[in-house]
């Protein structure tokens, strides 16, 4: 059996899986970085730090067998596939996957965190299509972007609009932690909308120009609620009823512009079932 090693130290997780040459999943393992409560984030070095203690942790629980099987390494290098793209908080996974491609002697792929959520996408979704709008929406991201699949494994992506300010994940991070919530927020706001009231998600407007979207006025917005002592469960579905708004005009939008039809979402907030399931209508 030929397996294939994937390696992403992205901002708040450090994650290995295991596949096999069909691309099932063998094996995973992950642990999210912890962030003190209240706070909104780590620094790069503190993130950096946590995922050089992390990786030697989870290499170690490989099973012994398996490591003889491994014919390939994939690692995220990067954020997205653009020049001048890059956090240092990738570096600690480049440098455990070049060291054990080597000792391996194995072929060591180099790709980016968004390559991978898309690549990550398409198999899961089974999508044949080979030109499509895709949408990464996340903590770092909020892009559309216009995908071509040349060959396996290779992707072209051209950015179409997204956001000029906040990403849609820091969003929902900032009004999360500002409601008390554990950071990354996302989880625990989509659990707290689930006791929200019928209307609360039209409590906030959306911004979109065209390709482009913003989330700082909104946040703003937001956290007035907060202050004027809004139930804590119709601010969370505000966001989310928010967040579904906007990106509907953008995809809407982009679909119109490119007549391409096609669509794949990714990222972490695109895990959210409120939102897959709104914007699917």
């Amino acid at each position: 059996m030929a397996l294939y090693l994937g390696i992403d130290t992205s901002a708040y997780t450090t994650s290995l899986a295991l596949v096999d040459e069909r691309g099932m999943l063998i094996e995973e393992y992950r642990k999210v970085l912890e962030v003190p409560q209240g706070e909104r984030g780590l620094a790069q070095s503190t993130a950096l730090f946590l995922h050089v203690q992390n990786l030697p942790q989870l290499v170690e629980m490989i099973k012994p067998e398996l490591w003889s099987e491994i014919r390939g390494i994939g690692v995220s290098i990067a954020p997205r596939p653009v020049k001048g793209s890059y956090m240092p908080v990738f570096t600690p996974g480049v440098a455990i996957a070049t060291s054990l491609a080597a000792a391996l002697g194995v072929p060591l792929l180099k790709t980016s965190h968004q390559e991978g959520h898309i690549a990550a996408g398409i198999h899961s979704s089974e999508l044949a299509q080979e030109h499509f709008l895709a949408v990464h929406i996340s903590g770092g991201t909020t892009e559309l972007l216009e995908v071509r699949s040349i060959e396996p494994g290779k992707l072209d992506i051209e950015i179409l609009g997204g956001t000029t300010d906040l990403h849609a994940g820091q969003f929902i991070d900032r009004v999360g932690v500002a409601l008390g919530l554990p950071f990354p927020a996302g989880p625990a706001l989509e659990e707290l909308a689930r006791g929200s009231s019928d209307k609360a998600s039209s409590l906030l407007p959306s911004a979109v120009k065209n390709l482009q979207v913003s989330f700082s006025g909104v946040e703003s917005a937001a956290q007035r609620l907060i202050q004027r002592n809004t139930p804590p469960a119709d601010v969370a579905r505000a966001v989310e009823g928010c967040i579904v708004r906007t990106m509907a005009k953008l995809i809407k939008n982009g679909m119109e512009q490119t007549n391409l039809f096609h669509l794949l979402v990714v990222g972490g907030v695109a895990s959210n079932q409120y939102f897959r399931q709104e914007l699917a209508r």
